[in-house]
């Protein structure tokens, strides 16, 4: 692979390449730019993205309508990877590391901000309803360890002193699973314990 072939890119919309060789470059309307994005809804000086190492790194401009990474605006400088997606006003570039590296099964990416009621799986926001998130929070406190039907229960309906049945916990994990796992009859996340009950994995 030649020096130019391993370089991170971007994509934009028409499939052209944008390789970032330099240490900083600058995306926005003005010419100057290193990329330039022709777009009423993009700023003069809009973003930048800058090597650290075998980093890439994204940086808002303090721009008029916001930098997004997959959907979400960037508030601080935020380490890119291969596939996301950097959306520019109403244009959306897709970033390409050569140097990423790839297995068969890759084991998901687990982010979850119980304060901020935010979950997010390989860097993407899903939406989750409320017994749902209940759930999530309840095993990622305890991530790692077996979690019992009845502390479920007790975490997940606590309006419910009687208990619950264990067909609405079973209910409620398919549903997670499916939210959550990229194969839901196969998790990698969300295992059962069988006797026992379930266990979150999440790698650091």
């Amino acid at each position: 692979m030649s020096e130019t072939e391993s370089v991170p890119y971007f994509t934009d919309p028409t499939g052209r390449k944008h390789p970032l060789a330099g240490h900083k470059m600058t995306i926005g309307r003005a010419v100057e730019n290193d990329i330039v994005v022709t777009s009423k809804r993009v700023s003069r000086e809009h973003a930048f993205v800058q090597r650290e190492g075998r980093r890439v790194m994204l940086e808002d401009l303090h721009s008029t309508n916001g930098t997004f990474l997959n959907d979400e605006r960037v508030l601080t400088p935020v380490e890119l990877r291969d596939g996301d997606r950097v959306s520019i006003g109403d244009v959306t570039l897709v970033f390409h590391d050569p140097d990423a590296t790839f297995c068969d099964t890759p084991f998901p990416e687990l982010d979850v901000d119980v304060a901020a009621g935010i979950v997010r799986v390989d860097r993407q926001a899903i939406a989750l309803s409320p017994k749902e998130f209940a759930l999530l929070a309840h095993l990622y406190a305890n991530r790692g360890e077996v979690c019992s039907k009845d502390a479920i229960g007790c975490a997940v309906w606590p309006e419910y002193e009687e208990g619950v049945y264990d067909y609405q916990i079973e209910n409620l994990v398919r549903r997670l699973r499916s939210r959550i796992e990229s194969d839901p009859s196969n998790p990698q996340m969300l295992l059962t314990v069988r006797g026992l009950g379930y266990r979150l994995v999440v790698h650091a």
